[in-house]
């Protein structure tokens, strides 16, 4: 009998282990992703403003700090629709995430159940 339970607590503590490695390995790997995402935008956005202050250091008469006006504008407007698509992007990533995570937990879940309803049906068919 204590080794059965042992069995049973072994194989339990087991299956948990695997599903805690897998959950950690995709919540990890979301991060992973989303971290690139984000690294990637914010050297873009760096760059561009780079080469703003760089013009701007340059503009000697009133034209041209009009068209540097212009240029501020739609950088501004550039760098919130890059924030605004990098966003909608690291909010499927952490969906897709979230779903895996979800598939993960019904597998351990249906596991579970399955571990306990199988000794239940044994001594059913053993008691026939």
């Amino acid at each position: 009998m204590t080794q059965q339970l042992n069995n049973q607590l072994f194989a339990f503590t087991k299956q948990f282990t695997d599903s805690a490695f897998k959950a950690q390995s995709l919540a990890l790997k979301g991060l992973e992703t989303v971290a690139a995402l984000q690294l990637k935008a914010l050297e873009e956005q760096s760059k561009v403003s780079a080469e703003f202050v760089a013009e701007a250091m340059e503009m000697r008469d009133a034209n041209g700090l009009r068209s540097l006006w212009e240029k501020g504008t739609s950088l501004s407007r550039d760098n919130a629709e890059r924030a605004v698509a990098v966003s909608q992007e690291v909010l499927a990533i952490t969906q897709k995430t979230a779903e895996s995570l979800n598939a993960l937990v019904q597998e351990q879940r249906q596991a579970a159940n399955d571990a306990v309803t199988a000794p239940v049906a044994a001594k059913k068919a053993a008691a026939k």
